[in-house]
């Protein structure tokens, strides 16, 4: 492992927080939308992430050469940004809001904010640890350069 390894794997898991954070904050603000461009309710989204490296789909040599790989690491990337289709939507009786059926009911998005704000926290403390660690790699480099100068 190189003496910036450390660092491209914080920062990796720094920048894949902070994007799990704005689409958090997406589902939040959207906690209300009952129309969206395609007339239906606002979807929860979910972030996955996944290892960054090489691909361990393949053939037997393929993996087991990459096997010794496994044990560096790489950091993590963005797997993909998702609608949840698990969870249902919201069905409230509210007959005075201008979306709601012929029975008077309104489809509401599928986002809980208790969830998605213990989500929130879960991504902060996430990020902070990550910038801890990257700092603790930057202060061993530091020790490490005016050790070689003294």
């Amino acid at each position: 492992m190189g003496m910036f390894s450390s660092f491209n794997v914080n920062a990796s898991g720094m920048t894949a927080q902070r994007l799990r954070m704005d689409i958090i904050s997406e589902n939040v603000a959207n906690a209300n939308t009952t129309r969206t461009e395609d007339g239906t309710p606002y979807v929860r989204k979910v972030v996955t992430f996944a290892q960054k490296g090489e691909d361990r789909t393949g053939n037997f040599h393929k993996i087991l050469k990459g096997a010794t790989a496994a044990y560096v690491g790489q950091g993590v990337k963005v797997n993909g940004i998702y609608e949840d289709k698990t969870s249902e939507q919201n069905l409230v009786y509210d007959p005075s809001h201008p979306d709601a059926d012929e029975n008077g009911y309104v489809w509401y998005p599928n986002v809980n904010i208790v969830t998605e704000m213990t989500n929130l926290i879960d991504a902060s403390r996430a990020y902070e640890a990550n910038a801890t660690a990257f700092n603790a790699s930057k202060n061993i480099a530091q020790q490490g350069l005016q050790l070689n100068q003294g």
